[in-house]
């Protein structure tokens, strides 16, 4: 006969390793977004390095002081500068002051920055479907809920969010 100390023990190790177990298909599941990113890149032939296409998308919820930029995407300052130096001679993203702050400077997606980020989430959406074709889920829900979950906890916006600042994204 299991005592309620026991069992309390059991339960525990049990929610222990379940969250291990999320933890690593997170873990895997990363690397293979990574490896979707990388080939929807190649695949809509986009002249961006990953680093570069991730500013951009940062950019879809409007124009930003370079130093917020370089806070968003985990780098110094003067990397989030001369990251936007190449986007701006690729036509991708527009510098701009503010008439109240000249001191800072601002960078948001030109129309071209809008369109490829555009092109880019659409193929990897057609990337992921493909992929999950032939995954069957008994309650797809629960999995969905659980990302949905993550998701938020990291402060990502959910799909239809991202794509609804995605429509109202170009600053120029």
């Amino acid at each position: 006969m299991t005592t309620q100390s026991e069992s309390s023990v059991i339960t525990e190790r049990d929610s222990v390793e379940s969250a291990d177990e999320f933890v690593g298909a997170l873990v895997s599941l990363s690397r293979m977004m990574v490896a979707v990113a990388m080939r929807t890149l190649a695949r809509i032939d986009a002249d961006v390095t990953l680093q570069q296409f991730r500013t951009l998308v940062v950019l879809v919820p409007g124009p930003q002081r370079v130093i917020d930029l370089a806070k968003l995407l985990g780098v110094q300052s003067s990397t989030a500068t001369r990251m936007c130096d190449r986007l701006v001679r690729k036509g991708l993203v527009a510098r701009h002051e503010r008439v109240e702050d000249r001191r800072a400077a601002w960078v948001g997606l030109t129309s071209a920055g809008k369109d490829l980020v555009g092109r880019g989430m659409r193929e990897r959406q057609r990337e992921l479907e493909r992929i999950l074709a032939d995954v069957r889920l008994e309650e797809p829900a629960l999995p969905a809920a659980a990302l949905v979950a993550v998701l938020r906890a990291a402060g990502e916006l959910t799909d239809g969010a991202w794509w609804q600042q995605w429509k109202e994204s170009v600053a120029e």
